[in-house]
């Protein structure tokens, strides 16, 4: 693999940890808990005035460890950083992950001498750095974690197939939490702070490769500077195998200014990102809830051959919002063909309307929703089929569920519902999630999701095509 140097980030089998403590509420104490819990190598806490710290033996340096260690994690007060990794380096160490804040996102001028040092330190013993100023690596199957958040405050998602990249911390934390409580799963979470080294390049090659995951989530500041063209390069390759979802930061001209001060990320000119991104297969979404939702259909649906949809409602009023949501992200709604006209007519009561959106009414049961779902399901102008199952119906008692589900295992096309309601209503949403169905609250998520997913598999037809 191309980008196997990175592996050591992500699958070490043995790590040192400079910084490690056994006092409470501290970042090395977090981070050597997290390893214990988790990692299946060796670990080695560093730090001088210790011999043992929970159970391990404690180095005063990594040059005292009786390995290389495959990964080092740096988490003590940036004056000590550089000589830090020095001697790591010196020990023959190829990947470290730095913790530690100070340098030169805090624009001194000694903060961005000691970053030019890092720098030095990589170009001279070709060890490989993420960081400083982030939370480093979270691999959900090796069990490496350098998140320094307590998990008590910061839940860790169950093992999944969403990767993420992201400039910030605190967002990288949040967004990790966030997860875990919905339940989407991660493989992989890298957060690289002021990228001294190791950056968003690097880090879509290595990621491009990774089985375990099958879409990449990005928050951007800025690029480094003087790599657009490679990024964009690498991300359209990358687009090819798996999906990019981006949400870049830093947008207006006051929101660069405080990127610069968060990352010392150089934010750039919008105009161009947005560019570079549709040339490149990017998805770019333009808020959280947009992020996730385009990340959940990705995960769960199959790429679209067009953009006709055709919707299924027992809630009229539904049915024309999510027509003009659908028909305003640029879908077709076709209108149903009189042979299909014909077939609905023959399996529904005369007050149902047969037209796209074909109205159930609110006296439906299931069985009017399982036949109308098999009429239309496998015909050559269907494209998608989307679903507004209002679960208050009393008619309804649940069976079309697992029907839909079935269907979305038996057929290549995109199937997403809308419910709206309470408790009911969100425990009917978690069946048809589990099962496959993407499900949203409202008519203009579901329609801003699926035009993400209609515009990477339009890409992906695409880049099919000029390599024939």
């Amino acid at each position: 693999m191309a980008v196997s140097y990175l592996d050591k980030f992500f699958n070490p089998q043995s790590v040192a940890i400079v910084g490690a403590t056994p006092k409470e509420g501290k970042v090395g104490r977090v981070i050597l808990e997290n390893f214990i819990k988790k990692f299946k190598g060796r670990i080695y806490p560093i730090n001088p005035h210790y011999e043992e710290i929970m159970g391990l033996k404690c180095y005063k340096s990594v040059k005292d460890v009786p390995e290389v260690p495959d990964l080092v994690v740096v988490a003590i007060p940036a004056p000590g950083v550089p000589q830090a990794v020095r001697e790591a380096a010196e020990k023959g160490v190829k990947a470290a992950v730095i913790i530690s804040g100070g340098f030169s996102e805090t624009g001194t001028p000694e903060g961005i001498r000691l970053e030019n040092e890092l720098r030095e330190i990589v170009k001279t013993y070709g060890i490989r750095i993420i960081g400083p100023n982030g939370l480093g690596v979270f691999d959900n199957y090796s069990g490496v974690d350098t998140f320094f958040l307590p998990e008590e405050r910061m839940r860790r998602p169950p093992k999944g197939y969403v990767a993420f990249i992201s400039q910030s911390g605190a967002f990288a934390s949040a967004l990790m939490d966030w997860m875990a409580y919905h339940g989407i799963g991660v493989s992989k979470a890298i957060s690289y702070g002021n990228k001294v080294d190791v950056d968003d390049v690097d880090l879509l090659e290595y990621l491009a490769e990774d089985e375990n995951t099958k879409v990449i989530l990005m928050y951007i500041e800025g690029l480094k500077t003087g790599k657009g063209r490679q990024f964009l390069e690498v991300a359209r390759r990358v687009s090819r195998k798996k999906p990019i979802v981006v949400y870049k930061a830093g947008k207006t001209s006051r929101g660069a200014l405080a990127a610069a001060s968060h990352t010392a990320a150089l934010a750039g000119e919008y105009g161009l990102y947005r560019a570079a991104f549709r040339q490149a297969g990017i998805i770019e979404v333009e808020s959280f809830d947009e992020m996730m939702d385009v990340v959940r259909v990705f995960l769960h649906q199959p790429l679209m051959k067009g953009n006709r949809v055709f919707i299924v409602t027992d809630a009229g009023g539904v049915g024309v919002m999510l027509t003009d949501a659908l028909t305003m992200a640029g879908f077709e709604l076709p209108r149903t063909p009189p042979e299909l006209k014909e077939e609905l007519r023959k399996i529904l009561p005369p007050h149902c309307i047969v037209e796209n959106p074909i109205d159930l009414t609110g006296d439906t049961d299931d069985e009017r929703y399982i036949r109308v779902l098999d009429a239309i399901i496998d015909k050559p102008y269907v494209d998608a089929v989307v679903v507004v199952a209002l679960p208050q119906v009393p008619g309804i008692k649940g069976t079309y569920v697992d029907h839909l589900i079935k269907l979305k295992t038996q057929h290549n096309k995109p199937i997403l519902a809308v419910t709206i309601g309470s408790e009911f209503s969100a425990k009917v949403a978690q069946r048809l999630e589990e099962g496959g169905v993407t499900v949203f609250e409202s008519p203009e998520r579901l329609a801003r999701a699926l035009r993400a997913l209609y515009l990477y598999s339009m890409y992906r037809l695409k880049e099919e095509k000029q390599a024939q």
